[in-house]
């Protein structure tokens, strides 16, 4: 018991706020997780269905098989607009809280490793560790809820009753005997916000989550095209979704603490600037987000994104930026940005994407540019219907 309250007391004086320990045992979620695998819901993330890896999150053993202990931490990463002193543009788009500031992995690992080295140091040089942020095959918050650190919530993010659900977690393996902690008990009762909140209707039902619905999943994960239906449902997020965390009342009620420096908003993020970004050369990209969560998505990606958040704010001053987009030289950009200009319309978006059809040689290009050429000529058509309707009600009002 002694050694368990000095590893919690190491890993806190670390900065994490969250520790808990649990017992290496093999998964309660094994099933659920192969047939969650089975129904398509990982969409393209290909990774996580390799059978190797589905062994590894079934048995952690399979990882570390002299593992006796999981150690899980959490670090909080809360920020609010508020704390913000600049002005949102007026064409601003939404990016996740975990991205407003440095990228988690780097900060979490070095931590974890500074914690996994202290392991060997008082418990000799024959225990083994091993060390996660996010990327291991492990089923990160069913490992955070048996450690203790909180409770599955209907959105399948972990709630904590201090911290909401505003905190990353990371894990050590180690092969030292530690005391584990118990469950806590789930508090989220009746509650449902979070499965009518979601916008894609991505939550199927309480704690089942079909990423290929997911906002997280097409801004971040999915590489190529966002289906075209989808695309309206998305608003003006350009990189990940806080949807169902932020009407979760433990989140309202309770997640009002900062979190530490590092990963406190820089303002181009919290408010991004749609129209600046879309402006990017890949260069720009590269320097701006090399600490950022956000060069996950590479320009294209991003780019991608910014085209399709355009095209929802029915603003038509990003007409000019996204016919600039349509001479991008990746197709991908190109495509959302005819998409976003057969959204918000005009003479102008459509003369831009006649233009841009007759050089044109990408198939999925082609194809988007049709689409949004149809539907402009169809509001056309619409808006000149009811110019000739009211222009004749005028005429019989006044009579011959």
């Amino acid at each position: 018991m002694e050694l368990t309250t000095q590893v919690k007391a190491q890993a806190r004086a670390l900065g994490f706020d969250l520790v808990g320990i649990a017992a290496p045992e093999p998964s309660a979620y094994g099933d659920f997780y192969e047939d969650w695998l089975a129904r398509g819901y990982a969409g393209e993330m290909a990774y996580l269905a390799r059978p190797e890896a589905v062994a590894k999150r079934r048995d952690v053993r399979a990882v570390l098989p002299s593992v006796r202990s999981v150690i899980v931490v959490g670090l909080n990463y809360y920020a609010s607009p508020a704390e913000i002193n600049s002005h949102p543009p007026s064409l601003a788009g939404r990016i996740a809280r975990y991205a407003w500031g440095t990228d988690y992995h780097g900060v979490m690992e070095a931590r974890l490793k500074e914690l996994a080295h202290w392991l060997q140091e008082i418990g000799g040089p024959k225990v083994e560790s091993k060390v996660y942020v996010d990327t291991g095959p492990l089923l990160e918050r069913e490992w955070a809820v048996r450690a203790g650190l909180g409770w599955f919530g209907k959105n399948t993010q972990v709630l904590n009753q201090q911290w909401g659900s505003w905190f990353f977690l990371g894990e050590v393996l180690t092969s030292l005997e530690l005391t584990p902690d118990g469950p806590m008990a789930a508090h989220c009762g009746t509650c449902t916000r979070c499965l009518s909140a979601c916008p894609t209707g991505a939550l199927r039902a309480p704690y089942l989550l079909d990423a290929r619905r997911c906002i997280s999943y097409l801004t971040i994960e999915l590489k190529g095209p966002i289906p075209r239906n989808l695309r309206s449902q998305l608003g003006n997020w350009i990189f990940g979704c806080d949807e169902c965390q932020e009407v979760c009342p433990w989140n309202q009620r309770r997640a009002r603490f900062p979190a530490a420096s590092t990963f406190h908003p820089r303002p181009d993020l919290a408010r991004p600037d749609l129209l600046e970004l879309l402006n990017l050369t890949p260069a720009e990209f590269n320097r701006r987000f090399r600490d950022s969560p956000l060069r996950r998505t590479k320009r294209r990606g991003l780019l991608r994104n910014l085209c399709v958040a355009l095209g929802n704010s029915g603003d038509r001053r990003a007409v000019p930026a996204l016919i600039r987009a349509l001479g991008d030289a990746e197709p991908l950009v190109r495509a959302h940005a005819a998409w976003a200009l057969g959204q918000l319309g005009g003479s102008e978006a459509l003369t831009a994407l006649r233009r841009a059809r007759r050089g044109e040689a990408d198939p999925l290009v082609r194809e988007e540019i049709a689409q949004a050429t149809k539907k402009e000529i169809v509001l056309d058509k619409e808006r000149s219907l009811c110019y000739t309707k009211a222009r004749n009600d005028r005429i019989g009002r006044r009579g011959p």
